[in-house]
């Protein structure tokens, strides 16, 4: 009979522990959610960052240390989805509630609203689809947080802004998925660390931050839109 080869040891541990630094994604939003009670603004920014650029490596480690082979007693995907609602959800609500962005008659409905929009969202059997977009408005909700916190505009249009993008949840516009699109990916991938690079610039300087920057910010936002709506073929 055949004999079971024992998984290689170095690997199964890579794999275990790139769940748990994705894992530790919890940790900061639990440190940004407590900033969020002291209304501590700049380590609130501070730990949403460190949360997005793990959430943003974690995937591409993840297939690197194959872990659906060497560390297949736990679901990543599932893992990721929980700490994206906390991180990406639950977080920004909370923020809605506390910061000033909002009207503050409206403050806990639009915090509700997201929680249970995005729970929809999350909760699609397509909400990823098999070509790697994500089908109506992705949950962004923490960057909108930002935005809001940082472009110091009224209350009341931030709040119509959040109800738009509620409904943009239920709308089946296909999103891209930046990292994992097939069609003009490097140019993509290019634009997306930018993107990141000088927002994250720009949110470390809070509240010292440059507003016309976070408005420059917006051109990588209707590339996204656009690239989002133009017709899609697979390659060949």
């Amino acid at each position: 009979m055949p004999t079971e080869t024992k998984p290689n040891l170095i690997r199964v541990i890579l794999a275990w522990g790139v769940h748990l630094f994705t894992a530790s994604g919890a940790v900061w939003s639990l440190l940004a959610i407590l900033a969020i009670f002291e209304k501590d603004w700049k380590m609130m920014i501070v730990w949403m960052i460190v949360g997005m650029l793990v959430d943003g490596f974690d995937g591409m480690l993840a297939r690197w240390a194959d872990v659906k082979k060497y560390a297949n007693g736990l679901d990543g995907a599932l893992l990721d989805n929980i700490l994206d609602y906390i991180s990406y959800v639950l977080l920004p609500a909370l923020f809605f509630i506390k910061a000033d962005v909002l009207p503050e008659s409206l403050r806990l409905f639009g915090a509700c609203s997201i929680l249970l929009t995005s729970a929809y969202q999350f909760t699609q059997t397509d909400a990823k689809t098999e070509d790697h977009h994500f089908k109506g408005f992705p949950s962004y909700w923490n960057i909108v947080a930002l935005y809001m916190l940082l472009l110091e505009l009224s209350p009341w249009l931030n709040f119509w802004v959040l109800m738009l993008l509620n409904v943009l949840v239920f709308v089946p516009i296909k999103y891209i998925y930046p990292s994992r699109n097939n069609y003009l990916r490097r140019l993509t991938l290019v634009l997306t660390y930018l993107y990141g690079a000088i927002g994250i610039w720009g949110l470390l300087t809070y509240p010292n931050h440059p507003r016309w920057l976070m408005w420059l910010s917006f051109l990588y936002a209707i590339y996204y839109i656009v690239l989002s709506l133009i017709p899609k073929h697979k390659p060949a």
